[in-house]
């Protein structure tokens, strides 16, 4: 039997697992014994928390992004000679998608390792599901520039981006910069421009708003510090 890569969803925070990802996930992991994971704690903690008997000590566990692109492309190959079947666990939500499993999936193909995809979370999917912006024509830039000048040249060119041709436009930050995006969104961006938040997505504080900068600067006490957090500019589906 040929080997396959299985592409497996992480929660995107919390504990609830069981709500989160179908139980037909837990089912087809079960089998793997060989794991590439971006952190082997948290990957432990995942597995654990699909199977409480999961084997962890018969597992081998190798750390994505410490190896060379060719030691990936071997020990993808040997595993594909020995018939054996791996799986890529990402810190949050779904592998390959702002996350550096899309490497092992990329030698996959050229392996001719069958690559498949479990169904779980994507942060920057349900953003844009709950946004009511436009789902056609929208573009994933993941994390701004650091230094605030190109910051704040980045989310004009966003802004104007999504004004003149109706483009969605999603973005994030590091957690900890989250309230300086924040604040350069609500002063340098003009009134009229639309910006969806969408903070601590599938947890029981989750939070998803829609409205101009104009409201955003009348909302007092918003705290997005130190959390997961996605930014959207669009335009509202139904203008």
């Amino acid at each position: 039997m040929p080997s396959n890569l299985y592409l497996i969803p992480n929660t995107l925070g919390g504990d609830r697992i069981q709500s989160i990802i179908p139980q037909d996930v837990f089912d087809l992991v079960r089998p793997i014994r060989f794991f590439f994971v971006e952190e082997i704690k948290s990957a432990r903690r995942l597995l654990k928390k699909m199977d409480r008997e999961f084997p962890i000590d018969e597992c081998a566990f190798y750390k994505i992004g410490k190896n060379s692109k060719l030691d990936s492309f071997n020990t993808l190959r040997l595993l594909n000679e020995k018939n054996i079947s791996a799986g890529v666990i990402s810190e949050a939500g779904c592998p390959g998608v702002a996350d550096p499993g899309g490497e092992l999936v990329s030698i996959s193909h050229q392996l001719n390792i069958k690559v498949i995809p479990l169904v779980g979370p994507s942060s920057i999917l349900l953003a844009l599901m709950a946004s009511g912006f436009s789902g056609q024509n929208f573009s994933f830039h993941g994390y701004l520039p650091k230094d605030r000048k190109e910051r704040i040249r980045k989310l004009k060119q966003l802004e104007i981006d999504t004004r003149k041709y109706g483009r969605t436009n999603i973005f994030m930050d590091a957690p900890y910069r989250n309230m300086h995006v924040y604040e350069d969104l609500l002063v340098e961006l003009n009134k009229i421009t639309m910006l969806s938040i969408a903070c601590n997505l599938t947890m029981p504080n989750s939070m998803i708003k829609t409205q101009s900068i104009e409201m955003w600067q009348k909302t007092k006490h918003l705290d997005l510090n130190k959390k997961p957090v996605l930014f959207i500019l669009g335009a509202n589906v139904n203008d």
